[in-house]
């Protein structure tokens, strides 16, 4: 028999299934001094590429979405030896991307489904992210993720150099709130329907200081009042199948930050509405990207790459013996390029900035 607070309250809810806080999960998997060093220079990097005191450009590359904690480690092993070779003219972070946002259903991530089989096992999906994060960054590689859910940043934010809020939440005004508090830059993306205004406000609002609900990191409700976050920026991905990585974009992008007051950095998603969601498009779309920075666009500070260690994508599987049978290295997401193809891209993009910054 139902209480009458589960009847007005919990009509719709099956069960609920205890947490530990984001204090215990930190206490368990702690930050090394590696990670530490590796998540402060990172923020510290991006900071002052934002603020153009560093004259390098950022490049984030990484999985779609992280599904297979394996194939994650081989490729940021492949990532930090490249990043070694080209850090004089490219700060790479890797794309550790936890959570997927969904325009209606599908798999949430790794954080919400670790095993892919639909039990929602959020205890193990966190315990599982956080040593994804602690991996790659003991290797000496900075890391970004997209927040959608605003309790996450609690249990994994100590571990990330950038953050990503994404079209869909960008809009949001917890999320900019949010983002107001973080401890690293955040890149707004514009909305789905390509609406890069919405960027440009979200990334002033989240500048300037807030009030709202949150959790501590002993998991007690309270009041957040934040400091404001002076490192947001815009991500343009392109919208409704039409890219907005052209250079009449990008000025346009230019345009509406200086009206509204705030610093001109843009980071271009190579692939989503830019690649028109072919990913063998990305390529193409990061060298018109690099045209512009020859060209003399020094408010362009980076790229997005969706890129794994095989191209292409897979589908979901549906059973236990497709999740044995799944390709390794393979997006079960969106489809990224493969790593030769993000290799050379990155070569490519150290070998023509070499000949501008040495001139």
């Amino acid at each position: 028999m139902k209480t009458m607070e589960e009847i007005l309250s919990d009509a719709n809810i099956e069960s609920y299934t205890s947490l530990y806080s984001p204090k215990e999960l930190i206490e368990r998997y702690p930050v090394n001094e590696d990670s530490f060093n590796s998540v402060i220079q990172g923020r510290e990097a991006i900071r002052n590429i934002l603020d153009k005191k560093d004259k390098r450009k950022i490049i984030i590359t990484g999985p779609c979405s992280i599904h297979d904690p394996i194939s994650a480690r081989e490729y940021a092993k492949k990532l930090k030896s490249l990043s070694d070779e080209v850090s004089d003219q490219i700060l790479i972070v890797m794309r550790t991307y936890l959570e997927k946002p969904r325009s209606c259903l599908g798999w949430k991530g790794i954080v919400y489904d670790p095993y892919l089989d639909g039990s929602g096992n959020i205890p193990d999906g966190l315990k599982i992210s956080r040593q994804i994060l602690l991996e790659i960054s003991n290797l000496g590689l900075p890391c970004a993720n997209e927040f959608v859910n605003n309790i996450f940043p609690q249990y994994l934010s100590d571990v990330l150099s950038w953050v990503a809020i994404g079209a869909r939440t960008t809009e949001s005004q917890s999320h900019r709130e949010l983002a107001s508090g973080l401890s690293m830059p955040v890149g707004f993306k514009n909305n789905t329907a390509g609406d890069i205004s919405t960027a440009v406000e979200a990334s002033k609002a989240a500048r300037y200081p807030h009030t709202f609900l949150g959790v501590t990191n002993k998991g007690n409700l309270c009041a957040v009042k934040t400091k404001g976050n002076k490192y947001c920026h815009v991500v343009l991905r392109g919208g409704n199948g039409v890219p907005n990585c052209t250079p009449e974009m990008v000025n346009q992008t230019l345009s509406l930050q200086e009206k509204a007051g705030v610093p001109k950095n843009i980071i271009i998603d190579c692939s989503h509405g830019n690649s028109e969601k072919k990913y063998e498009k990305q390529e193409e779309v990061s060298y018109k990207v690099l045209n512009q920075i020859l060209g003399g666009n020094n408010d362009l500070v980076g790229i997005m790459l969706e890129s794994h260690i095989h191209e292409g994508k897979q589908a979901f599987p549906e059973t236990e013996e497709q999740i044995r049978n799944l390709k390794y290295g393979v997006s079960i997401t969106d489809g990224c390029i493969s790593w030769e193809t993000t290799e050379r891209i990155i070569r490519k993009y150290a070998e023509e900035l070499r000949k501008i910054n040495h001139q």
